[in-house]
């Protein structure tokens, strides 16, 4: 199995109640599981993993799809706008206004996912701060019941 793609993975509906099963051991865990392979042999599952793989084993039970990515992953400016679910050129504009980190490899810009997911939780929390604030203003105002 290659571990070189990066693409979402999503559970089948069939899969979820295995994974509403493995949430709940993984939960009730009061020592680190262990891994078992087809021959019998087994190995404690280092606490890293362990962590993962619960958060890896909510989200897919939840209907949500998963990709693990390393902190220095180097993502093309693509990519970057894909995650950010904005246009290239939105993200293009961001980087050249300073907003968010970059270097080039060669002629192409590249972002490091650690770079990117510090940006994308300050702009959801300017958003967050925002949108109490206006709620608030509305309350003042008789607007908001």
């Amino acid at each position: 199995m290659s571990v070189q793609a990066y693409e979402p993975i999503a559970a089948t509906e069939s899969e979820r109640s295995v994974l509403n099963q493995i949430e709940g051991v993984l939960e009730n865990a009061h020592s680190v599981p262990k891994l078992v392979s087809p021959d019998g042999e087994e190995i404690e599952l280092p606490r890293s993993v362990f962590h993962i793989l619960q958060q890896i084993v909510y989200h897919l039970a939840h209907g949500r799809a998963v990709t693990v990515v390393p902190l220095n992953k180097e993502l093309t400016t693509q990519e970057a706008a894909d995650l950010l679910n904005v246009s290239r050129p939105y993200l293009i504009k961001l980087l050249e206004e300073g907003e968010l980190p970059y270097f080039k490899v060669g002629s192409h810009r590249r972002i490091r996912f650690n770079d990117l997911m510090e940006y994308r939780k300050r702009r959801d929390e300017e958003q967050e701060r925002a949108i109490n604030e206006i709620a608030q203003l509305s309350q003042e105002y008789g607007l908001y019941d």
